[in-house]
């Protein structure tokens, strides 16, 4: 997982010139479902996030066997029968930002992100509204979007279907501080 994470900031250190980078390995992506008959939330903690605010470019990866569930049967589940972990082990997103941010002041920004999210081997492209703040020198990213399993290969067996909602709500925070 850190030779991805590193390889990513070097390329991006690469690209970046004289700019600045901001980064974490403490990123938060979470996952819920609801239905009528049970609810599933799945939180990972161990979030690698790089950003280029000269760029407007960013990239998150993470290990799919990062995600903690309440139940550890459902943890079990997950890695083995629907992410696949031991196949597919990571995720990650690479893509640009629109809209401006002053990293001199003080502010929550909107943002437009857009870029390729990989899942279980399968690449999309997606597009969602964000925010970035600047506060005390860090940038602070925060998204909320939605993913249908099925657009990434991810197989709900019938017997459960109506356990696990057809879309998932994700939310992302990320707290980065700049890369010295």
């Amino acid at each position: 997982m850190k030779k991805y994470f590193f390889v990513a900031l070097f390329l991006f250190a690469s690209m970046n010139g004289k700019g600045q980078l901001f980064m974490t390995r403490t990123g938060f992506i979470g996952f819920y479902s609801q239905t009528s008959l049970e609810n599933i939330k799945a939180e990972n903690n161990q979030v690698y996030a790089v950003i280029d605010p000269v760029k407007k470019n960013l990239a998150f990866t993470l290990l799919m066997k990062g995600f903690v569930f309440e139940k550890e049967l459902m943890q079990e589940h997950f890695n083995e029968n629907y992410a696949e972990t031991d196949k597919f082990p990571k995720a990650n997103f690479t893509g640009t930002y629109t809209g401006n941010v002053d990293l001199t002041k003080e502010a929550v920004y909107n943002i437009t992100v857009a870029g390729s999210l990989t899942i279980h081997g399968v690449t999309k492209n997606i597009d969602l509204p964000a925010t970035l703040e600047v506060n005390a020198g860090k940038l602070l990213g925060h998204a909320h979007f939605r993913v249908r399993p099925e657009d990434y290969n991810i197989l709900i067996p019938s017997l459960v279907r109506d356990k696990i909602a057809a879309m998932m709500d994700v939310n992302v925070t990320i707290d980065c501080t700049t890369v010295k």
